[in-house]
């Protein structure tokens, strides 16, 4: 028996017993999807824009950091952070701001970016805030929640405060632990000087997941597991260097936390893992069409390296985020890097190289692999983001936008020329402060870019959001043909063959001789037809069961579907 790992004695060292109840931390599942709007009470509404991480939310005395951007409901901007280039902090409900805002923010998660939607009653009422905020004006604020510092009253009577600097999700950490394993008899089973492992993968028993998020750095504690946290009433039979358990044992385990990195998702199908091996600075991360340059190595499963860039006296990798210069996984991660960080990334086929062999700098990646990156973010340059431009560059730049989403349109990569065009809409939304000129071009760039997206959207057969764009480009110009062409395309797949009527006949007194909306009419036609047919036939079977007869002899019939045409003028 191995005796060189002696057991501390309990006075000494922390000692707990696993066995009893004990309370796992919240999974944290998002009540709303990205474009969704919910009323969250008291007529405060809330669109989630961007999703945030982890599972955690801020708690009333809560030191907050958040950026923001004030309008009125006809868009007219009256407050922005952003313009003032500093994050506000305030305490959340110590009645430091509106109420919709402590009601609002409580709501969100780190890094998630939202829009709310306040009633008078939880902004400033009756009285307004002139000159800028009107009496009984409803408010829309676009929130990013940047970080915020809890603050606990220990003793419940305000005689102590604790404030958490530093705070972090458990189930995306990687621990890395020393441990000893013994039965009551003290018959060593398992040790290990240094393993790494995940609270969700686990290792040796449950009990030490468990333990392990209760547990400080550098924390050594002593174990004692009833069998439901252990190997239960199986036991576990001996495997390599380790002796087995018997069922229904109880063991005592002695562990230490060593250390711990960071492990974050990258992708919601978690094909694309982030490992964090040292931490970044600020909070400050590359956007879409940023320049970043990076030290990188590539690696297969079986430590092959493939690709190795910045290393050796070379310079610092450069590429331009979003634009393909890489594999998607690495696009994907450097966006959630901060300067400095290092991290290791896991990429599986999907997001690397996929089925087929590709040929790398050092050596070929099969087809089907998880490839392996270690990374260091060196610097970025971020793209301008629209509130540090003036009202000619922000016109500008959805030009551009609207261009690179046409030749993303013209190579059938919809899903981003959908974002390119989104980018556009976005640089130009709020044109209050525009000039007359300055308003015209920016309404037609907004038609423009909404009815292409609205292409993208019926190629990627989001038919609800291509109906949301026709139906923002039809407020605008209420006779828009396209508009109305191609929501009664979406209306269509929808099923929602009234309005397709309603949006194809228009289109027809507006322009009587337009080729495409007359062969979509035609489309039309044979679905409403085709929908009858099934109709009569399933009333038809029916009433031939109550009367006793055998159903019609093409009651099951497959009626062939008249392919869409779809408009595909970017």
């Amino acid at each position: 028996m191995d005796d060189d790992f002696e057991f501390p004695a309990a006075n000494n060292d922390a000692e707990m017993a696993m066995g009893d109840d004990d309370m796992d931390l919240p999974a944290g599942n998002s009540i709303l999807k990205v474009g969704e709007e919910k009323d969250i009470g008291s007529g405060l509404k809330k669109k989630l824009l961007k999703e945030g991480d982890g599972w955690e939310k801020p708690s009333s005395g809560d030191e907050v950091e958040v950026h923001y951007v004030g309008t009125l409901l006809d868009g007219t901007q009256f407050d922005s952070s952003r313009d003032r280039g500093t994050p506000f902090k305030f305490k959340l409900g110590q009645g430091q701001v509106i109420k919709g805002w402590d009601e609002g923010i409580k709501t969100m998660k780190k890094g998630e970016k939202a829009l709310f939607t306040i009633p008078p009653e939880l902004a400033y009422g009756e009285s307004g805030s002139p000159p800028t905020i009107p009496s009984n004006a409803t408010l829309q604020f676009e929130v990013e929640l940047l970080s915020w510092i809890s603050v606990k009253d220990i003793c419940q009577d305000g005689g102590i405060f604790k404030k958490i600097t530093l705070q972090f999700e458990v189930e995306l950490l990687a621990w890395i632990i020393k441990y000893e394993a013994r039965l009551e008899d003290g018959t060593l089973v398992s040790k290990s000087e240094g393993v790494e492992f995940t609270v969700n993968d686990g290792y040796f028993c449950p009990a030490l997941s468990k333990a392990v998020k209760t547990m400080k750095k550098g924390e050594k504690v002593l174990l004692t597991v009833k069998p439901q946290y252990g190997f239960g009433e199986n036991g576990r039979e001996a495997t390599g260097d380790e002796c087995d358990v018997p069922p229904n044992a109880t063991i005592h385990i002695n562990l230490e936390l060593v250390s711990w990195k960071t492990v974050s998702e990258i992708t919601s199908d978690k094909k694309v893992l982030k490992k964090i091996l040292k931490e970044g600075e600020g909070y400050e991360k590359p956007n879409d069409g940023a320049i970043v340059q990076v030290n990188l190595i590539g690696k297969l499963q079986d430590g092959t390296v493939f690709v190795k860039k910045g290393y050796d006296e070379e310079p610092p990798f450069e590429f331009k985020v979003d634009e393909e210069q890489v594999i998607e996984g690495l696009d994907r991660a450097v966006k959630t890097m901060k300067k400095g960080e290092i991290a290791l990334l896991t990429v599986q086929p999907e997001y690397a190289f996929g089925p087929s062999e590709s040929p790398q700098e050092l050596a070929a990646v099969p087809g089907n692999s998880t490839v392996y990156y270690e990374v260091e973010m060196v610097s970025f340059v971020k793209e301008k983001e629209s509130w540090d431009m003036s009202t000619p560059e922000k016109i500008e730049a959805a030009g551009k936008k609207k261009d690179e989403g046409n030749a993303l349109f013209k190579t059938g990569k919809y899903e981003r020329a959908s974002k390119r065009y989104e980018k556009a809409v976005k640089l130009i939304e709020y044109d209050s402060s525009f000039g007359e000129d300055e308003k015209q071009q920016a309404k037609l760039l907004k038609v423009s870019c909404n009815l292409n997206n609205a292409a993208c959207k019926l190629k990627l057969k989001d038919y609800k959001e291509a109906v949301k764009l026709c139906t923002k480009v039809l407020e605008i110009e209420s006779q828009n043909v396209k508009a109305l062409y191609r929501r009664a395309q979406a209306y269509i797949h929808l099923v929602d063959l009234d309005l397709a009527e309603l949006d194809i006949k228009k289109a027809l007194e507006i322009d009587p001789d337009n080729r495409d909306v007359k062969l979509e009419y035609k489309v039309l036609k044979e679905k409403v037809k085709e929908y009858n047919r099934k109709d009569a036939q399933f009333y038809g079977n029916i009433f031939a069961k109550m009367l006793g007869q055998p159903k019609s002899a093409d009651a099951d019939a497959k009626n062939e579907t008249v392919p869409m045409t779809i408009d595909s003028k970017a």
